[in-house]
């Protein structure tokens, strides 16, 4: 179990209730970079060229919910071999085993907020990218529950 949201640390839950919100799926490597402030997506995906101030994040493993969501504070186009946030160990642990695609688009944010109560899964997870209000979030108890509220693509 996460044990974020009881540290004395953590960052407040204040984002605005109408604030966008894009979920998407992280496994363990990808989601142990969003702990240092960065997820990247491949430039083909189309949650790259949409709208939205935050991202959340359906961890696959090993609590398989929607535990964490943080704002965004810059996008960052990447060519891999070329400067940018992501080392080559990163792409390797999170861009290589779904694509060989070389441009990224990787997004910064604050540090990560954990939901008061984790959105846990009764479905098969999260698949692509889900857009949906702060509210949404902070409502919703299950994945269904969310679904029902988000545009899927």
């Amino acid at each position: 179990m996460d044990l974020d949201r009881f540290a004395d640390d953590t960052p407040a839950d204040d984002a605005p209730a109408d604030a966008r919100v894009c979920v998407v799926a992280a496994q363990p490597d990808t989601f142990e970079r969003c702990r240092r402030g960065f997820y990247p997506a491949p430039r083909s995906y189309p949650r790259t060229r949409e709208s939205f101030d935050y991202m959340a994040f359906y961890r696959t493993a090993p609590t398989s919910a929607i535990t964490h969501y943080a704002r965004i504070t810059n996008r960052v186009e990447q060519t891999r071999g070329e400067p940018g946030p992501m080392a080559e160990s990163d792409w390797a642990a999170t861009i290589d085993p779904f694509t060989d695609e070389r441009v990224v688009l990787v997004f910064e944010f604050e540090d990560l907020v954990p939901l008061g109560t984790p959105v846990r899964n009764d479905r098969n997870g999260v698949r692509g990218a889900w857009y949906c209000t702060v509210a949404d979030l902070r409502s919703a108890e299950t994945l269904s529950e969310l679904a029902d509220r988000s545009e899927v693509t």
